[in-house]
């Protein structure tokens, strides 16, 4: 199935692995521009070889940006404008789980460090991609948020309101620039394969005594007993969502919110 994406530019932080590694290779097969970004330059660097193997015909540009950090983001937006006139569609994979613990142990440090990643870098990348798109005149925005937004984890509250507070954003600016050609939604993955994943399970493996594989059972069964399909999900299976999302197919889709987690979400909805 065509995406009808072919020369258009997809910028996609959170690119040096997981969900935006993945679906950067989707849309570079498709036949996208890509403007592959993260924190570290050097992990982002061997991102963009991967991809390039995956995709030889692809026009890849690798430019790290700090997401907390205005100017960081606005130079990844000149890159873009310089190299390809600008982005057709962001996607926001950046983000990190944040403090997590007892509610009245988190401090205010805890809470603002944590806002100014998950939330505060999906506000910046949109303030400074959001001008390329009308210039444009085609736009699509996925933002990535979590089950977490409605199915929130005592232990991690913060973490829990930011991706709330993305699925709000996403839909206020849905309302906002639909007259100009920009559709924007959210995902809400849930225990997917991904480095975040990768390193709660490690700890709870090292607490345990035992192997990432059996934490990420016992996780399953004490922590995620709605998630149906009895496994963690695969940066693949939600790349496949966002791509649509961000492809010529999802035309009559604004505001939405999809649910990529194996039916951990025990409402019906969420």
């Amino acid at each position: 199935m065509k995406l009808g994406i072919e020369g258009k530019t997809a910028v996609i932080t959170g690119g040096d692995s997981g969900i935006g590694l993945a679906t950067a290779k989707i849309l570079a097969s498709e036949g996208a521009n890509i403007v592959l970004s993260d924190i570290k330059q050097d992990s982002l660097d061997k991102a963009a070889e991967e991809l390039r193997a995956y995709a030889a015909n692809a026009k890849i540009i690798a430019q790290a940006a700090d997401l907390s950090n205005y100017d960081s983001v606005l130079k990844l937006a000149e890159v873009a404008d310089k190299e390809f006139g600008g982005a057709n569609m962001l996607i926001n994979c950046a983000g990190a789980r944040g403090a997590a613990g007892d509610f009245l142990t988190l401090t205010d440090e805890d809470w603002q460090k944590t806002i100014d990643t998950d939330l505060m870098g999906a506000v910046r990348v949109c303030r400074a991609f959001i001008p390329q798109l009308q210039k444009n005149g085609w736009g699509r925005v996925v933002l990535v948020a979590s089950e977490n937004a409605f199915q929130p984890y005592e232990e991690e509250s913060p973490y829990n309101a930011c991706k709330a507070g993305i699925i709000n954003l996403s839909k206020c600016l849905s309302r906002a620039y639909s007259n100009d050609g920009l559709l924007f939604n959210c995902i809400s993955p849930a225990f997917i394969e991904t480095p975040m994943t990768d390193a709660m399970m490690d700890e709870r493996a090292k607490n345990e005594g035992t192997s990432r594989e059996e934490a990420v059972k016992s996780f399953l069964k004490s922590d995620r007993p709605n998630l149906e399909v009895g496994r963690r999900g695969t940066a693949e299976e939600v790349a496949n969502v966002i791509a649509f999302l961000s492809s010529e197919l999802a035309s009559f889709v604004n505001g939405s919110n999809y649910r990529v987690d194996g039916g951990s979400v025990e409402s019906a909805f969420g």
